[in-house]
């Protein structure tokens, strides 16, 4: 009664991928002040298994669990807008050979495990969550590793790939803002800007195979892991990371939003779109005037029994390696809200 929210989820389609995860959240903890309390557990198996490759020989695997637990707050200053959230997270990978629609660097075979605690300071005055006419929301968020090659005298240029990554380590740092302006009756005026950034420790080991982005197309995970994903549309899906892999990137986004219908069972909106953004291996090659520029129109449809479902039509304007024109149409579809 104090909405308390419990989710299961599974997805499969066979024996290539399964994905189970339960979460619980506890939005009033000890029942009087707006105190939440989140927990959840995930397993992902993937392979690459198919009609067309059934031997046991060529079997490549990925397996991938999680677990988190947060503890988030209302903060009273500056105003009642302010929250804080901290979090604890451990995820265990087990690779065998695995290659298959692999997003991650330098490591295919092995057990690595990545300990997290992270720290989101935020803000959020939206007036609506499914068709917001007014408001800003901001989020700074810090993620950390326990710095562990600091601890020891390990020799890691001549360590194999599984010993120097056993124990994943690096600092994140994320910034998303957006603002939505009323401009006249129901057409709204929305912005939106993200950077992120992924950092070492030690030189000697660098920058992580895991933890970094994965730029381009709907922003849809899919089968993807051990990265996060920054949606570009009018690119494909992950097109715009570097070859040696993400660690920068920056996006900027631009939308005109009128609705078609809204009302209580049903919420649907149009919009066109601008948006900019790339990603950088390392802070040497980071320029931040140099954009990847896209531009299109998309509709959102809320049904309560479906969640948010969108529609984009993209058209990218800069080539990429090996094109020589502009990139073209690209059409992305989404599913759920995404900030």
């Amino acid at each position: 009664g104090d909405g308390q929210k419990l989710s299961l989820n599974a997805q499969t389609n066979g024996s290539a991928y399964q994905y189970y995860s339960v979460s619980f959240q506890e939005p009033w903890l000890g029942g009087k002040k707006p105190n939440s309390l989140s927990v959840s557990f995930y397993y992902n198996i993937q392979t690459n298994k198919t009609y067309y490759n059934l031997h046991p020989e060529n079997l490549q695997t990925a397996k991938v669990a999680g677990i988190s637990v947060g503890f988030g707050r209302r903060l009273k200053w500056p105003d009642n807008y302010f929250t804080l959230y901290h979090a604890l997270g451990y995820q265990h990978y087990k690779l065998d050979d695995w290659l298959y629609r692999s997003y991650i660097r330098d490591i295919t075979n092995g057990s690595y495990n990545n300990f997290t605690i992270s720290t989101t300071f935020g803000r959020n005055s939206v007036d609506n969550p499914l068709y917001s006419r007014r408001g800003s929301e901001f989020s700074l968020g810090l993620e950390l590793t326990p710095p562990y090659s600091l601890f020891g005298n390990k020799d890691y240029p001549s360590l194999s790939d599984q010993e120097k990554y056993k124990w994943i380590e690096y600092h994140k740092w994320t910034f998303k803002a957006r603002w939505f302006t009323q401009i006249w009756g129901d057409l709204v005026f929305h912005t939106k800007t993200e950077f992120g950034y992924l950092g070492y420790y030690n030189k000697k080991i660098g920058y992580s195979p895991l933890g970094g982005y994965r730029v381009g197309g709907s922003g849809m995970a899919y089968y993807t892991y051990g990265v996060d994903i920054v949606g570009l549309r009018g690119y494909k899906d992950g097109e715009l990371t570097p070859s040696d892999g993400a660690n920068i990137y920056t996006k900027y986004t631009m939308e005109l939003r009128y609705p078609v219908i809204n009302s209580e069972s049903a919420t649907i909106f149009a919009l066109a779109f601008a948006e900019a953004g790339n990603a950088w291996h390392d802070t040497k090659t980071f320029n931040p005037f140099i954009m990847k520029r896209s531009a299109g129109v998309g509709v959102r449809i809320f049904l309560p029994m479906l969640g948010q479902l969108g529609f984009d039509w993209g058209y990218g304007f800069d080539p990429q390696p090996g094109e020589i024109g502009p990139h073209g149409s690209e059409f992305h579809f989404t599913m759920g809200q995404q900030f």
